[in-house]
């Protein structure tokens, strides 16, 4: 499953590109630290990244500018602005696309497939390993050592959102937009029940205290 970095800082946008991507087969992840955002991105290692210029403390050209001084993630902005000459520094700084607001979603998500087949000839790596577990992304399951075990949908995606940032804390809130695009109306227990089901087959793997619980903040591997 590609992992695609948003940064937007407009709640409803943000809302609604993760429900698109996710539908689509990405998994999304977000971020309101803007004050070190190429960082945050960079620790995450998403495959592409989809960047608003209008941001807080620090705008779309600054995070651009210093991604591409540190990596070659691929970039798209998506941005209501659209004038030639910010399609035009947006280029000259590394993007690999432009698209402005409104977007036609189809197009978006198709320009979106195409930057990713540019950037990789062949998939992205479907296999994460940390700490001694390796995610089979496209298999669904966690092996360690010669044990295996097949997770469910939202524990492949609670395990690959906290690997994808491992050595942070990830929110209860950020995994409930994730798993359901809200933290309103999901029983709060929900994910409580789906993570404990998560440390379970994490255990039998061998892996007691992999998933460590960050009371009043979240969870971290």
């Amino acid at each position: 499953m590609p992992t695609v970095f948003l940064v937007e800082d407009d709640a409803a946008i943000r809302s609604e590109l993760s429900l698109l991507l996710n539908r689509y087969g990405y998994e999304c992840i977000t971020s309101d630290d803007y004050a070190h955002m190429a960082d945050v991105i960079l620790q995450a290692a998403p495959q592409l990244v989809l960047l608003d210029i209008n941001l807080p403390v620090c705008d779309g050209y600054c995070i651009c500018r210093e991604l591409r001084r540190r990596s070659q993630i691929p970039v798209i902005i998506v941005t209501s602005r659209d004038s030639d000459a910010d399609e035009l520094i947006s280029m000259n700084l590394g993007a690999d696309d432009f698209i402005t607001k409104p977007y036609n979603t189809q197009i978006l998500l198709a320009r979106i497939a195409a930057v990713m087949k540019r950037a990789y000839p062949t998939a992205p790596p479907q296999i994460l390993e940390h700490r001694g577990l390796q995610l089979n992304i496209s298999r669904s399951e966690a092996r360690c050592g010669d044990k295996t075990v097949e997770l469910t949908k939202n524990e492949m995606k609670i395990l690959h959102m906290l690997i994808s940032r491992r050595g942070q804390i990830v929110t209860r809130a950020e995994l409930m937009n994730a798993l359901w695009q809200t933290d309103e109306f999901v029983d709060d227990n929900t994910l409580t029940v789906n993570v404990n089901r998560l440390r379970k087959k994490l255990e039998d793997l061998g892996l007691k205290d992999y998933l460590i619980t960050k009371r009043g903040q979240g969870y971290l591997v």
